[in-house]
């Protein structure tokens, strides 16, 4: 009976992570946009760090905690490069990775352009048992310490944009639907599959007047037979700070808030307010977001 119980907890968690969590979820996805589409790399002359930190539900047990490191930008006029590290962590159960990402682009008409990119890299999946609170610490299915498996993973990137007006985009994450297989004891054995995923992303960028600019954005996401959609609009005022929000179709609504530090820092941070289902017991989501931007140098600063 209790191994029936250990596998019925392993199998809730491995939902959780083979398929809500699969990939991490951002509501500031329009500012760390490479994190979502890695065709994005290049599309802007110069190169930037951004890092996200998300507490998502808090107030509930072993809830998703996700980080996220990426470094993108130009190469040369054709070129784009980028990297990636994250980690998702869901009670016992983990993920982490990290990823190398090539874009190439191609001139369409004197304005509009196309990105194509390709990221491959590794996706390591971890159990720890240790952190199991189960009744019965003698179950079979306890015994070691962690449960282990380390896959190579895929992601393609398509986008085509206009330079600082707009861009729209397709990813598919988890191209290579990589097997994972994770042995617990002698005699139980679990297979699960990174499920191949596709985004869609765009963003277009209205100059209301010469202080101000409004981002409407929008994020598709689906997997199987789930979908999520995520619509944002920013407002930026003299490229020094900005606010916004975030509507998810399962009812979440986000308020963003951020700043520029002399052209070359970012703050951001977003709250989740989640939807009616769960907001008795948790208190929100919590994002942070810290970003550095490399620009070339320009003339006067160079005479300086």
């Amino acid at each position: 009976k209790m191994k029936k119980l250990s596998l019925l907890f392993i199998s809730i968690f491995m939902g959780i992570m083979l398929y809500a969590q699969q990939t991490p979820q951002l509501s500031q996805f329009m500012i760390n946009d490479f994190a979502v589409n890695p065709a994005i790399a290049g599309m802007n002359d110069y190169y930037q760090i951004k890092t996200s930190v998300r507490n998502q539900w808090v107030g509930i047990d072993d809830a998703p905690k996700t980080t996220l490191l990426s470094i993108y930008g130009r190469s040369s006029d054709h070129v784009g490069l980028g990297g990636s590290v994250y980690n998702d962590q869901v009670g016992p159960t983990s993920r982490a990775g990290a990823a190398l990402t090539y874009a190439y682009h191609l001139n369409i008409s004197e304005d509009i352009k196309l990105s194509l990119a390709l990221s491959g890299g590794f996706t390591q999946f971890k159990i720890d048992k240790e952190n199991w609170n189960l009744a019965n610490p003698d179950d079979p299915l306890m015994n070691g310490g962690e449960i282990v498996n380390l896959v190579p993973d895929a992601t393609f990137g398509l986008n085509i944009y206009n330079e600082d007006k707009w861009y729209i985009g397709v990813s598919i994450p988890q191209l290579l639907n990589s097997e994972l297989t994770l042995t617990g004891a002698d005699t139980v054995t679990l297979d699960a599959s990174l499920a191949r995923h596709m985004n869609v992303m765009g963003l277009y960028n209205i100059e209301v007047s010469h202080y101000w600019r409004v981002q409407p954005s929008v994020l598709f996401k689906s997997v199987s037979d789930q979908s999520q959609v995520d619509i944002g609009l920013k407002t930026i005022y003299n490229d020094k700070f900005w606010m916004g929000m975030d509507y998810r179709n399962n009812g979440d609504v986000s308020a963003l808030l951020g700043f520029y530090i002399q052209e070359k820092y970012m703050l951001g941070y977003s709250y989740d307010i989640p939807n009616s289902d769960i907001n008795s017991y948790t208190s929100g989501s919590h994002e942070f977001m810290f970003g550095i931007t490399f620009r070339p140098s320009t003339e006067n600063q160079i005479m300086r």
